[in-house]
């Protein structure tokens, strides 16, 4: 009993957990110490939540930041991505399909699947076809495969912070 008194004036006069880290990562100590569960319970939990926010984050550009309440940056990373997608649409850029040929073929999709729900929109829009012949369409095929490695970045950035390291 004494030993455990000891342990927790110990952990009480620590100073205050630095910015960025959960107040229950800092409280794990004392848990652990008095026999409760581990930190790795908890670290196997926040894993799958920032895998979920990531994924989401991808599916919806934004829904990720929405979800841990960084409004500002979820309305930006919507409106950006929906509008280099609407842009590039209406100037009749390339959207890649899948199964490609070669190499650039591919990486061309998946920089264009990178926005998520946006690129079946953007499939949507491109009633005309791709017209690349002239540099409207150059430019759109660029305009949705920025949307999409802006929407990968976003995503992973959600993922980060929803894990609780500093993105």
């Amino acid at each position: 009993m004494r030993q455990t008194k000891m342990l927790d004036d110990n952990f009480a006069k620590q100073p205050d957990p630095p910015n960025g880290v959960a107040a229950d990562t800092a409280a794990a100590p004392a848990s652990a110490a008095a026999g409760g569960s581990s930190h790795s319970n908890h670290a196997g939990s926040s894993e799958f939540r920032g895998f979920a926010i990531g994924v989401l984050g991808w599916l919806i550009p934004g829904l990720g930041h929405a979800l841990l309440k960084m409004w500002g940056r979820a309305i930006a990373i919507f409106l950006a991505v929906g509008l280099l997608v609407y842009l590039g649409a209406g100037m009749r850029g390339n959207l890649f399909a899948p199964g490609g040929d070669d190499a650039f073929t591919r990486l061309g999709f998946a920089a264009d699947l990178g926005s998520g729900a946006f690129y079946y929109a953007a499939r949507f829009l491109e009633s005309g076809g791709p017209d690349v012949s002239h540099s409207d369409g150059d430019y759109g095929t660029r305009f949705l495969a920025t949307a999409g490695v802006l929407n990968l970045l976003a995503a992973l950035h959600a993922y980060e912070a929803a894990r609780g390291r500093k993105a």
